[in-house]
């Protein structure tokens, strides 16, 4: 068949004053920069547009949940302790914005070696080879031992090497989130995947501890996950696999046991957006009425960036219900 070009002569068009547009230049443009200026006016003067807007938004959703003292739930990938972020996360929770945090194997391994030597992350194409990635005696002769102590105590993973830390005084404790979380009665669970963690690589390593360990923070974390309803805000940053299914699982159970967790925030932080945290985060979990968000970016900028505005809009919140209370 042969084809004959279509004639744009024929095409109809209408005025431009009628069309509605996504971008409105008084309403959605940037403020201006200058020097000197403080995180709040930096963010003031973001564009309300994509990234940007659900930067403010999740800041203004984990400010009105600890005004209305709902949890803020953080589950963190290895990366956000190994870029060495603990000090903002210390910040977060000192101002009691942080109420739980969720981890996966290695990076209470990262957090456990800061503590004891102030450093991490290994060269692993530099050694695997040879044999010796994973092999450091201390790392996994000492999370393996506080397991099997924990766990005859009744204790989930992330409390029983928390503890560890805190009791065996390790050298550069002050930097461990998770001796943090227990000198502070914070939940932190941890949850493995057998094989993951260069742990179980050591002579001393028990699958039944392991696996004990870790469920018992799952049936613990499923607890807190049953609280987030009513305004409280649940964050995913960098886990790509194994926390949003975790998440998805305790939702699920939390709903079966009656808990109704709907009107909540989700949130998904990381370098790329993958499949699972997407689906399993971000839109499944709030195909009710709650409201999830993607943000794209290194944690090592984003991190600060949102733990600077939500420790500023506390502050300016705070200082409004006082204003509020002078004056009545």
């Amino acid at each position: 068949m042969k084809h004959t070009p279509v004639e744009l002569r024929k095409v109809t068009t209408y005025p431009l004053r009628d069309r509605k547009n996504k971008m409105i230049m008084e309403r959605d443009r940037a403020g201006r920069v200058t020097a000197g200026m403080s995180v709040a006016d930096l963010l003031a003067a973001m564009p309300r547009q994509l990234g940007a807007e659900a930067l403010l938004r999740v800041i203004d959703a984990v400010v009105a949940a600890r005004r209305k003292g709902k949890p803020v739930i953080v589950a963190m990938g290895a990366h956000v302790l190994k870029c060495g972020l603990q000090p903002v996360l210390k910040a977060l929770v000192e101002a009691d914005v942080i109420t739980a945090f969720a981890l996966n194997g290695a990076g209470s391994i990262h957090d456990y070696e800061l503590s004891l030597i102030g450093a991490t992350s290994e060269d692993v194409g530099a050694v695997l080879h040879c044999g010796t990635f994973g092999m450091a005696e201390e790392t996994g002769r000492d999370i393996n031992r506080a397991l099997k102590a924990g766990v005859a105590a009744g204790l989930g993973y992330g409390e029983a090497v928390g503890r560890f830390i805190i009791d065996n005084k390790n050298p550069h404790r002050e930097d461990s989130l998770l001796a943090l979380c227990v000198e502070r009665g914070i939940p932190v669970t941890v949850h493995v995947a057998i094989g993951t963690d260069i742990i179980h690589q050591h002579p001393e390593a028990d699958g039944a501890i392991i696996g004990a360990a870790s469920f018992t923070d799952f049936r613990l974390f499923t607890s807190i996950v049953s609280e987030l309803g009513d305004g409280g805000v649940y964050l995913n940053i960098g886990s790509a696999v194994l926390l949003p299914e975790v998440f998805l699982k305790a939702l699920s159970i939390a709903q079966n046991l009656g808990h109704h967790v709907d009107h909540f925030t989700t949130v998904n932080l990381d370098m790329t957006q993958h499949y699972r945290p997407l689906q399993n985060v971000v839109k499944r979990p709030t195909s009710g009425k709650s409201r999830g968000y993607t943000i794209t970016g290194h944690h090592e900028i984003m991190i600060p960036l949102l733990a600077a505005g939500i420790l500023d809009g506390l502050r300016v919140q705070g200082e409004h219900s006082r204003e509020g209370a002078n004056g009545s």
